[in-house]
């Protein structure tokens, strides 16, 4: 604040001249006087030059002028003069505007003008244009925003700033992403915190600022933490900042997570290893599928044979070798299902310790004194849902595999525990989801396996034994099992070390299901009516003839079009017995949905020797489906019939009433269904497709009735056929099928009966009956 007294203003008048054009000389700077309203007082070069206005344009003029529109709307001019008159001195930066409108960047100070007394006389103003000093300190405010944005933007890279004693004071949104922190969470705590245990104890935060601070820069690799506590691989740069004279400022600080680029080189490899599995288990399947229809025909053939060899010795043993063959080759095919993870597994919510500890006695059966077993199962085990039986088989197969690695005797380990695989370690292994696992590990104090062999030994029929002392499958159905059941694999070994196998399998949250022992049915047939659906003609001949040796009635079908058609037909029918796998554009679970509609009462009974998922998901049996796997012995159909049927008809058998039909029909399919109807129906049918193959037949057979079709190939029709005929033979009945209605009256002429196609099972029934000479069926469907 500046006092000027009145009484020295008069006797200064020089002296104030002379200030008067120092400041008048000034062009920089804008220096002029206010009065105590704000008006202008005086008026300097500087102030004409960067404004604009001449002395007499502006001279009791308010100096709000110089300010924008929205300054003097918010009464800043006002604020301004009540600061400086408050405090002395106002200070500010702000936008002015010159005379022809145009706006600069100006420093302004304003200093209150006061006498001795204190009185207020006015204001002394200093305006300072520094648009220059404005436009570089904007540029370089530009230029550092753009750089934080640039910062900022990079999410593939943490970079952000440390102080001289390591603690954080930036944070880019990539340091985000990677670590897991936000910037309000980690600015000014220690960047030690995203090192492991380990390296905190050994000192490595520390190491690093120090060679930063010695050397410049610190560059390394190591694993890292995020916020969650996973671990990552991390390349780091640590770079000192210093100013010019050489003092430390701080350190700039780049982390890159390089764990995809650590786990790319053995996730290919695990991936070009799952898919040689997969294409290796693509053709095992395959080859089990038609494998098993060939071992059907073989083994359903031979027990066939066995009812005819009764009390003859030699002949039986020879059977009983067969079928044993049979078996052994069931065996492997259910090996190699296993392996290409097509076997039908019944899982349910299973307490593993149960089945270890049920396992435990027959493993010490099966591998002998010479080996020792100990079983260490963790308290509180988890559930999973498997296949008990399926989980028993690869226990035994592992066990046995420990066995014959240990020829002089050692000790087998059985473990069973609860883990947790994080996102670190899943993401090193395909299709294997986080979470909680049941882990068993099987471990051998065996010579071993070298790396060569180690990577082989899942593939199906590779192995290191001599020949005759496996297959090789043993490992292979344990792997197909595991990945099946949704688990994971690993297998660990070295030679002189032993090998350890761990099958971890997903926790289950479910409580346990109760296990009920099933006891095997008695083997007996019944009279049932079973409809089957084989488009193998051989596997069909040998399970239509198997089955009528039971009992049963049997209709059959080639394909799920022709099932459908007999189904149509009306006809009664108790169960439905069909492959899984079937030509045509109807899937076999479509034409069981559709049976089913047909005869809800219906029971369903699949058979395949590769499902190929139609009635498999997510690796289990679909709910309510029953399926007998090929090959299946004789005594297994017979007990899952009548368990499905009841015991109510089992051992019962209607015999045929002996009389004799000759169906003459030129269409396949119709030919097929009319055929099966019959038989249904307790008739001997001969069929034929022209009246030319009939004629014959009469002179080597006798026949009650016949069913023919009136439009036939050939140079005869229904019709002449049945005139030749009568005449020859009066007391055949005869029974015509057409969709043509005109030819009734032939029929009556003949005394025939006419069936209208299509026809329903029942208007066939009363056709077959004894006529009313001269009838028409009224049958129209």
């Amino acid at each position: 604040m500046t006092h000027v007294s009145k009484s020295t203003l008069s006797e200064d008048v020089q002296l104030l001249r002379r200030f008067q054009m120092l400041v008048e000389k000034v062009a920089d700077y804008a220096i002029y006087m206010l009065n105590v309203d704000g008006t202008v007082a005086t008026w300097n070069t500087g102030a004409r030059r960067f404004k604009g206005y001449a002395d007499d344009e502006i001279i009791g003029q308010h100096f709000s002028r110089f300010y924008t529109d929205e300054d003097r709307a918010a009464g800043v001019p006002a604020r301004a003069l009540r600061t400086a008159r408050d405090t002395g001195r106002f200070e500010d930066e702000g936008w002015r505007v010159r005379q022809d409108g145009s706006r600069f960047w100006a420093s302004v100070v304003i200093d209150a003008l006061r006498d001795d007394d204190g009185e207020l006389l006015g204001f002394a103003k200093i305006t300072r244009d520094i648009d220059e000093k404005r436009a570089t300190q904007s540029a370089l405010e530009a230029s550092e925003n753009q750089f934080r944005i640039l910062v900022q933007g990079v999410i593939d890279y943490a970079i952000y700033m440390l102080a001289p004693d390591g603690s954080i004071s930036s944070w880019n949104s990539g340091a985000e992403r990677i670590k897991g922190y936000t910037a309000a969470e980690v600015v000014g705590t220690h960047f030690s915190r995203f090192y492991t245990d380990e390296d905190r104890a050994a000192g490595e935060p520390q190491r690093a600022l120090g060679t930063a601070t010695q050397q410049g820069r610190f560059e390394a690799e190591g694993w890292r933490v995020r916020k969650d506590g996973t671990r990552f691989r991390a390349h780091v740069i640590i770079d000192a900042i210093r100013d010019a004279p050489g003092n430390l400022l701080g350190f700039a600080k780049v982390t890159r997570d390089i764990t995809q680029r650590m786990d790319l080189e053995s996730t290919q490899e695990a991936l070009q290893h799952s898919r040689r599995l997969e294409s290796i288990g693509k053709l095992t399947g395959g080859v089990a599928h038609d494998f098993n229809n060939i071992l059907q025909v073989i083994g359903g053939n031979l027990q066939l044979l066995g009812t005819h060899v009764s009390g003859q010795p030699q002949s039986q043993r020879h059977l009983e070798a067969a079928l044993q063959a049979v078996q052994r080759g069931a065996k492997l095919s259910t090996q190699l299902l296993a392996f290409a993870r097509r076997q039908p597994l019944q899982p349910i919510v299973l307490n593993v310790e149960r089945i270890l500890a049920a396992s435990e006695e027959l493993m010490q059966r099966t591998l002998g004194e010479t080996i020792e077993i100990e079983t260490k199962i963790e308290r509180g085990l988890w559930h999973a849902v498997l296949d008990p039986h399926q989980l028993e088989n690869v226990l035994l197969n592992l066990a046995i595999n420990a066995r014959d690695a240990m020829p002089n005797g050692g000790k087998l380990t059985i473990e069973a525990g609860n883990v947790e695989l994080d996102d670190a370690y899943v993401d090193r292994i395909p299709d294997l989801p986080a979470g909680q696992y049941v882990v068993i590990g099987i471990s051998d104090t065996g010579g071993g396996m070298p790396k060569e062999v180690l990577e082989r030994a899942i593939e199906p029929f590779f192995t290191t034994k001599s020949e005759g002392r496996g297959t090789g499958l043993g490992l292979s159905m344990a792997f197909g099992f595991v990945k099946q059941s949704g688990g994971h694999f690993r297998m660990y070994s070295e030679p002189g070390n032993g090998t350890t196998i761990r099958m971890y399998f997903p926790r289950s949250h479910e409580t346990e299901t109760d296990m009920q022992t099933t006891v095997n049915a008695e083997i007996g047939g019944g009279n049932e009516t079973i409809l089957v659906v084989e488009d193998d003609l051989a596997v069909q001949g040998v399970v239509v003839e198997t089955l009528r040796s039971f009992g049963y009635k049997v209709l059959k079908a080639d394909n799920p079009d022709q099932a459908l058609a007999v189904l149509n037909a009306g006809v009664h029918c108790d169960l439905l017995f069909t492959d899984v796998v079937m030509p045509g554009t109807i899937k076999s679970t479509e034409l069981a949905r559709q049976a089913k509609s047909l005869l809800p009462n219906l029971e369903v009974l699949f058979t395949s020797g590769y499902t190929q998922n139609a009635i498999i998901h997510g690796g289990r049996l679909d709910a309510g489906v029953h399926l007998l796997s090929k090959p299946y012995r004789r005594e297994d159909l017979a007990r899952k019939l009548r368990q499905m049927l009841g015991q109510s008809n089992a051992g019962k058998h209607t015999p045929k009433p002996g009389k004799r039909i000759l169906l003459i029909e030129d269409d396949p399919d119709a030919l097929q269904v009319t055929t099966d109807l019959l038989e249904l129906m307790d008739w001997e049918v001969c069929a034929v497709k022209s009246a030319e193959a009939a004629l014959p037949l009469f002179s080597s057979h006798s026949f009650d009735i016949l069913l023919t079709d009136i439009n036939l190939p050939g140079g005869m029709d229904g019709l002449a056929l049945a005139y030749q005929l009568r005449r020859k033979y009066p007391t055949l009945k005869l029974i015509f099928a057409s969709g043509d209605g005109r030819v009734g009256g032939e029929v009556r002429k003949l005394g025939g009966t006419f069936l209208i196609k299509p026809f329903t099972a029942d208007a066939l029934r009363a056709a077959l009956q004894p006529p009313a000479s001269g009838t028409l069926a009224n049958n129209a469907v």
